[in-house]
């Protein structure tokens, strides 16, 4: 365990050495008196064997000490706990939930909502690139958050059970499908601070990494605004014409971040779990039936349902590189403006 960066994620690891010196003194002691029975009283020496049984006073002091150091123990743990279940007063809410295997951040009050994915390059995972310096513990959209304000965090999941972990702010929770737990956090110093999902989630559970980006609160105010004026100017491409070539380009990216570790990159699927999307009658078929099952998912299989995952352009962008992508050259185009009537 390593100090943190938040007074609570210090008063923990105190906490914590506290508690370990403790056990230490015990095992030196036990261990002590375990040893030295052990040689003194040992055969070679003549020792015999002496039989006794209920002395009071012993056993009142066996109970009396043990008592003591746990309550010695418990009264500085029940006050961190309580100072750890103190949502109150927090200036920033902020909803994460957990999909496979993905992260989504929701400022409450703020307008912004975004998903963040490890960014980590398949050709690294596959060794086939040299690996960089955070591998597996860097996303696309880090969460963002200003220093020195308190943070609530409502965790909750949107399929199996994930577990939000950010040592540095001593914060672990699970997110939990239709459970609402929480935790908070006063970040003090600017910096990037990983995390990773801690529940066994799925085959990709290694793949779903945390960054959180905490900035001076002027760099923080000017990333909202810019966030904002993003998603603005997002929702306003919905609205334009997109050539084949252009959605090809884009569905590529959004393929690789969203589908390429179910159905790989190659569009060959994984035998027996996910299928193979290269010559699929689903993708190669009725395009009706391609872009539902793409926005709703399909029920009892490990198929999400992207059409609240990802913005229409996207949507639009992904099918049509599904239904052009490793031979499958059907030509088909889909564009945003189908996707968001569809959506309404």
């Amino acid at each position: 365990m390593r100090p943190g960066s938040t007074a609570i994620a210090r008063e923990v690891y105190d906490l914590h050495m506290i508690i370990f010196w403790i056990c230490v003194a015990i095992g030196v002691v036990v261990f002590g008196v375990m040893f030295w029975s052990i040689i003194h009283h040992r055969k070679s020496r003549g020792a015999e064997a002496r039989n006794f049984h209920e002395n009071t006073a012993v056993e009142i002091l066996w109970t009396l000490i043990p008592f003591a150091i746990l309550i010695a123990m418990a009264v500085p743990a029940t006050a961190t706990l309580i100072k750890m279940y103190d949502n109150t007063d927090a200036e920033i809410d902020i909803q994460v939930t957990g999909y496979q295997w993905k992260w989504r951040y929701q400022y409450l009050g703020e307008d912004i909502d975004f998903f963040s994915s490890l960014a980590t390059s398949r050709e690294q995972i596959n060794n086939e690139a040299p690996k960089g310096e955070h591998y597996l513990l860097e996303v696309d959209n880090p969460l963002v958050l200003p220093v020195g304000k308190k943070v609530r965090f409502l965790f909750t999941a949107n399929d199996v059970i994930h577990s939000w972990w950010v040592p540095d702010l001593s914060v672990k929770k699970d997110a939990i499908p239709g459970f609402i737990n929480e935790s908070w956090a006063i970040p003090e110093e600017p910096g990037i601070y990983r995390g990773q999902c801690t529940e066994l989630c799925g085959r990709d559970h290694g793949f779903m990494p945390i960054v959180v980006d905490v900035r001076p609160q002027a760099e923080f105010d000017q990333w909202l605004a810019d966030t904002r004026s993003a998603a603005a100017a997002q929702k306003a491409s919905a609205t334009q014409e997109w050539t084949l070539a252009q959605l090809m380009e884009r569905g590529e990216q959004v393929y690789n971040t969203s589908c390429a570790a179910c159905h790989q990159a190659n569009g060959q699927g994984i035998p027996g779990a996910f299928p193979a999307l290269a010559g699929s009658p689903m993708v190669t078929g009725d395009i009706g039936a391609h872009i539902d099952i793409v926005l709703h998912g399909k029920a009892g299989t490990a198929m999400q349902a992207f059409g609240a995952q990802l913005n229409a352009v996207d949507l639009a962008a992904v099918i049509t590189y599904e239904r052009n992508a490793w031979g499958n050259d059907t030509g088909d185009s889909v564009s945003p403006q189908r996707i968001t009537e569809l959506q309404q």
